[in-house]
Parts: C-alpha cells; structure tokens; sequence
C-alpha cells in the first residue's frame, strides 16, 4: 500500500476523507465478517487502493469497486481489474443505483466509509435501494454506535431510529488507529445491517415514513425536553394518550414501533 501510494506519487485526500487500511490480516478480517462467498454480488464503496477489494475476491464473490478520486482510479484499476473486479467511477451519493445493480440480484455492500459520508449514504441506500440486503461498513467508532444503538442507549438517536425502521444492526468488531495510513485519531467501529426481509418495522398503512421521520427529528432536536414540548405542534396532544407514551418522555426512550404509533394520524 504505502509502496504504491510512493510510486505513484499519490497521498491520502484530506477533503475526501480517506484512510486507506495497510493491514493484510484486518481486510481479511473485515471480508470474513461481510459473510460473502461465491455467488454472493458484493459492492465496495471508496475501494482506494484495493487491498479490501483483493481480500473479497479471495471469497469467491463477484465484486463491483466504486471510487470517486480519479488519481486513485487509474491504479486500483492495475490492482484489482485483472482478479475479475468491475471499477466503477463515481460519489456513492450521487450514483444511479438502479442501474448499477441492475441484474435482480440481492447485493452486499461492503465499505470503509469516511465520516463525512457515512451516515447520510447509509440513510440513503436504507430508503433508496432496496436490492442491498445487508451491509458490512467501518466507520468511526461514534458513528457505528449512533447506527446500531437501541432506545435507551446513549449513541441512540434519530439515525438510529432510521437503521432500526429498516433494519437490524449491531457492532460486530473495532478496529484500532494503527492500521490506517494515516492513522485517524478515533477508533472505528465495524457495524453490521441486515435489511429486513418482510419490510420496514412500522407498516406504511400504521404511517408513511415522511412522517414518521418528521416527527422523530423533532423529538430529538430537543432531545433533552419532554416530548409534549419537544412536539408540540407536530403531533396532537391526544397522540400520546392512544400510543401510549407518556408526555413527559424523553426522544430516546422510544424505539421506532412507538415512535409510529406516536407519529399516526
């Protein structure tokens, strides 16, 4: 890794957050966890250098590696193009997915994500694209327990109802600074997301998710008020009364089958 990065003339971008994993024995780790194997159609986002990529083909699956940094592209296409990878150019943020995993199969994705993406991109693939049935992703260590922590918690909050409304997710590993090039100053987290199968956890016939998310932002804007003040306005005071919730909770005592039945009309 850091011999390719010398010979190239290439460094890690600050501005697109990367830091690339140089340890054989952690993206072997991280591929294991993924659970993937042949037959599986596996899609890496931010794929750098390639050596996750290179620890996934080792499974059998068929990989597609998507990279925004156009100086990287070039050199990850030498590294993993000829192990049968599909290289695609692209912001996860921005790519037309359907036409991506366009062959009807069920897809994992596996990814290093920097902070500044990670969230906004798991939310969105969580709503938009439905053919991901679950997903690997490293992430900082923060961000990981905000993405699988349950009412109660105290990471939990309204991306975590969003995971939750869609999927089941747990911190299945950590994996420490050392390992990266360059090293971050945070631990990562490795978080497991597992679409689930029979739809989201409130009916859309209970209430349709635009408003049930407007009435989660809201309650945890102000997260440390009661809810009959925090919502005041966005849900009727009755509601409370018919979900059962008491006015004086607080945002994150509610896990997201409460949080529905708060946010029907």
């Amino acid at each position: 890794m850091l011999e390719l990065l010398s010979e190239h003339g290439l460094r890690p971008s600050r501005a697109l957050g990367q830091n690339f994993v140089t340890d054989p024995n952690t993206v072997r780790r991280i591929a294991r966890l993924a659970g993937v194997g042949t037959g599986d159609h596996v899609i890496e986002i931010g794929a750098g250098l390639g050596s996750l990529t290179l620890a996934l083909v080792e499974t059998g699956a068929s990989i597609t590696a998507v990279e925004l940094d156009k100086y990287l592209l070039p050199v990850l296409r030498t590294v993993v193009e000829p192990s049968g990878v599909r290289v695609v150019e692209g912001d996860a943020l921005r790519l037309d997915w359907p036409a991506l995993l366009d062959d009807g199969d069920r897809w994992v994705l596996v990814a290093n994500l920097p902070y500044n993406v990670a969230t906004p991109l798991v939310a969105t693939l969580l709503d938009d694209v439905p053919q991901i049935a679950r997903m690997l992703v490293m992430v900082q260590r923060e961000v990981g327990e905000r993405l699988a922590a349950g009412a109660g918690d105290e990471a939990y909050g309204a991306v975590s109802v969003k995971v939750s409304y869609w999927a089941t997710a747990r911190v299945v590993g950590r994996v420490p600074p050392t390992v990266f090039v360059p090293q971050p100053k945070v631990e990562s987290a490795l978080v497991s997301i597992v679409r689930r199968p029979s739809g989201p956890a409130v009916p859309v016939s209970v209430v349709e998710p635009d408003r049930l998310f407007e009435v989660v932002r809201a309650g945890f804007a102000q997260r440390r008020k009661m809810l009959r003040r925090s919502l005041a306005g966005v849900v009727e005071p009755a509601a409370f009364e018919r979900a059962g919730v008491r006015p004086e909770a607080r945002a994150e005592e509610l896990d997201v089958e409460t949080w529905g039945r708060l946010a029907a009309r």
